[in-house]
């Protein structure tokens, strides 16, 4: 990555405007039920406030499309950052305007402000050169740790940068762009990516960059099925994607021709009906029943899978085996889950994309095992997909 870096600034006496990603779950009574993207941002933050600098935290939350919803506030977020830092930190009830000015000017060396929502404006999305230039007025210098905004060109990420200088990666976007980077660029061999989700659609572009690049490709989850019938196979009553058949189709000659080891499960977990409840048996690929429906990887194929991740060195993971959120179902997402974890004692590199994945990974607690997971879904595909992000590329350059 040749884009200046947090450690490339002295930020004593200076305040530093950080995009943060603190697009974090809440209940109803407005708690946080999982602040992983806020901790994940703490070294960033302790690295300024411990330099005497002012550290002035920038996100959005949620969707509120462009209107002020006090369900959408970040309020919640700057009272447990208060917690994390063991320190007050006040809030800004705006993130433009005089409010923010107010509290921005009452700022001491050291200190910490959490801004409120940046998408209760709609310039923010529509990356609004005014709106941009007023953020960049209450700062000195901006640091960009939100890796899982990076692919969006908006005022907070890309339009800010033409009225601040230096613009520099925060330790998380650091360390995103290291992991992913490697895997797209110059990964350790053998090179497996393992694929899953509901939805062809959403991967396209990932398959046919990965294909040229690894060792083998593992596909599951739901968009399976697609590949299957492609193959003129009976599917039953599982996930289709009936406009995407005849490019699974192509994909799967591409790799042929390409000699790519693209591996399809060799049998399912089917369930009579789309519900924990549901009965279910074990059956092979080719032997699906018409009235039932696929649910999840089955037994002899997460053999095959992890037989394939032991002899990696680089692992790249996006998209759960099966319906996961479902105990019945949840079995070759765990496996996988739990073959990384193991793999990752050994040495090797093993990456879970954000979104589903990295749920599922924490969820069978082995979060902290593998070597990488990102908190960035849409991001980190774009990457695997061989796409510059736009947050990313509008960061000085190191030679500047």
């Amino acid at each position: 990555m040749n884009k200046m870096t947090i450690d490339h600034v002295a930020f004593k006496g200076k305040r530093a405007l950080v995009r943060v990603d603190f697009n974090v779950p809440l209940d109803e009574q407005r708690r946080i039920t999982d602040d992983t993207r806020i901790t994940e941002s703490l070294p960033t933050i302790r690295k300024i406030l411990s330099e005497g600098g002012q550290a002035l935290l920038m996100s959005h939350l949620g969707r509120p499309k462009g209107k002020p919803k006090p369900e959408f506030s970040l309020r919640p977020v700057a009272e447990h950052l208060s917690t994390l830092l063991d320190r007050n930190v006040p809030f800004a009830e705006d993130c433009v305007g005089p409010k923010a000015r107010e509290a921005a000017g009452a700022l001491q060396e050291g200190e910490c402000l959490v801004l409120e929502n940046l998408r209760f404006h709609p310039e923010e999305e529509a990356n609004d050169d005014t709106f941009a230039k007023e953020l960049a007025g209450l700062g000195d210098v901006y640091v960009n740790d939100a890796f899982g905004t990076a692919h969006r060109a908006h005022a907070s990420t890309e339009g800010i940068t033409k009225y601040l200088q230096p613009c520099v990666a925060g330790y998380l976007m650091q360390k995103e762009l290291d992991y992913l980077g490697r895997a797209v660029g110059n990964p350790a061999r053998p090179y497996v990516a393992v694929l899953g989700g509901a939805k062809i659609s959403g991967k396209i572009d990932v398959i046919q960059n990965l294909m040229t690049r690894v060792d083998a490709l593992l596909i599951g989850g739901g968009m399976m099925f697609t590949f299957y019938k492609a193959e003129g196979r009976e599917i039953g009553k599982s996930l289709l994607e009936e406009e995407k058949v005849e490019l699974a189709r192509k994909i799967l000659d591409e790799a042929a021709a390409k000699k790519v080891n693209l591996l399809l499960p060799v049998d399912c977990v089917v369930g009579d009906k789309f519900e924990s409840s549901a009965a279910t048996r074990t059956v092979d690929a080719a032997a699906i029943p018409k009235d039932w429906m696929g649910l999840d990887i089955g037994p002899k194929t997460i053999e095959l899978f992890s037989a394939e991740l032991r002899k990696a060195k680089t692992v790249v993971w996006n998209g759960p085996m099966g319906v996961f959120e479902m105990e019945k179902f949840a079995a070759g997402t765990k496996a996988v889950a739990r073959v990384l974890a193991e793999v990752t004692k050994g040495g090797t590199v093993t990456i879970v994309g954000g979104g589903d994945s990295a749920a599922a990974i924490v969820q069978a607690g082995l979060g902290k095992a593998v070597s990488h997971v990102s908190t960035g879904g849409g991001a980190s595909l774009e990457l695997l997909e061989g796409k510059v992000l736009p947050g990313v590329a509008a960061l000085s350059d190191l030679d500047e």
